[in-house]
């Protein structure tokens, strides 16, 4: 796991399952108990022993071993481990930017930035994708060639409830049925996972960035993505969109050409084999009407 934190720190550390990941996806053996664990019947068993009382015993070692600064969140007594996995975070732990040309975060995440060509294809890490495999429908992958594709990729450790990013209004909730392998980035090299894992997405026409793509992947152990709503409706910066449950995950934010200017550090820091971290709320970009605001004035104050 290689990452820029939020102080600029450079981090290169392995994450905690990476030697059983290396195991299931790199050796024969490990491919055969596979198959039958990124199955959606395995996370729906799974999933019910996670909302179980018996499952709370596995919390005071899940916050241990991962580090979790609960003084972030409100006491409370969970009913399951899923009870504790989708906990709420207190308010105002995690500000929203209330610059409303201002595309922030959606989650608590570690954010790569891959560029789409003209054709409609991007790649994340050696793995080529394509805009119609992803969101089955080549009409509205047309939309987002030559844009930028955003992969935020969420821990076990991180905050697993995530927000509408800009004001707008949602189109309905599109479900994508598949596997559920591990978003984590070792499993890419071997299997092709965001557009085999199941997925949920929604069309938001905004505001100030035009026609935004807000897509949920589930990932191993994570059977059930929960979205609040399904039907068109408007919505609001900063809005709670859903939650994930037990396990890591992802959430992908298709963005149109010339529509915003993102943070450079996050270009970058991709472009050079690192994540970047990030929290629910964080900006990662400005419309471009508002970026060329922002470069007036800086350039006024140098001249003054």
């Amino acid at each position: 796991m290689r990452y820029i934190d939020r102080n600029g720190n450079i981090i290169d550390r392995p994450e905690s399952n990476d030697l059983s990941v290396k195991f299931l996806y790199n050796t024969p053996l490990g491919r055969t108990i596979l198959k039958p664990l990124v199955h959606p019947l395995f996370s729906k068993i799974g999933g019910k022993l996670m909302n179980s009382s018996l499952s709370t015993l596995a919390i005071p070692g899940f916050i241990k071993n991962n580090g979790i600064n609960m003084k972030d969140y409100p006491k409370k007594t969970y009913r399951s481990f899923n009870d504790f996995f989708t906990r709420r975070i207190k308010e105002n732990v995690r500000p929203i930017n209330r610059d409303p040309h201002a595309l922030i975060s959606p989650c608590d995440s570690y954010l790569s930035v891959y560029n789409i060509s003209s054709n409609g294809t991007f790649s994340i890490k050696d793995t080529r994708y394509t805009l119609p495999m992803l969101l089955h429908s080549r009409k509205l992958a047309r939309q987002f060639e030559g844009g930028y594709a955003l992969v935020f990729r969420l821990t076990v450790s991180d905050y697993h409830r995530y927000i509408y990013p800009v004001n707008g209004v949602s189109s309905h909730l599109y479900k994508i049925p598949g596997k559920l392998n591990t978003v984590n980035p070792i499993a890419n090299d071997s299997q092709p996972i965001y557009k085999e894992n199941a997925r949920e997405f929604v069309v938001i026409n905004s505001h100030h960035f035009g026609h935004i793509v807000q897509m949920e992947v589930g990932a191993l152990l994570v059977g059930k993505i929960t979205n609040h709503k399904d039907s068109y409706h408007m919505i609001k910066r900063g809005e709670e969109k859903g939650y994930f449950e037990f396990g890591g995950s992802t959430i992908i934010l298709l963005l149109r050409e010339n529509q915003i200017e993102l943070r450079e550090d996050l270009l970058q820091n991709t472009y050079n084999g690192f994540e970047t971290q990030l929290h629910l709320g964080d900006v990662i970009g400005h419309s471009i009407s508002a970026s060329k605001k922002i470069k007036k004035t800086l350039a006024f104050n140098d001249k003054t």
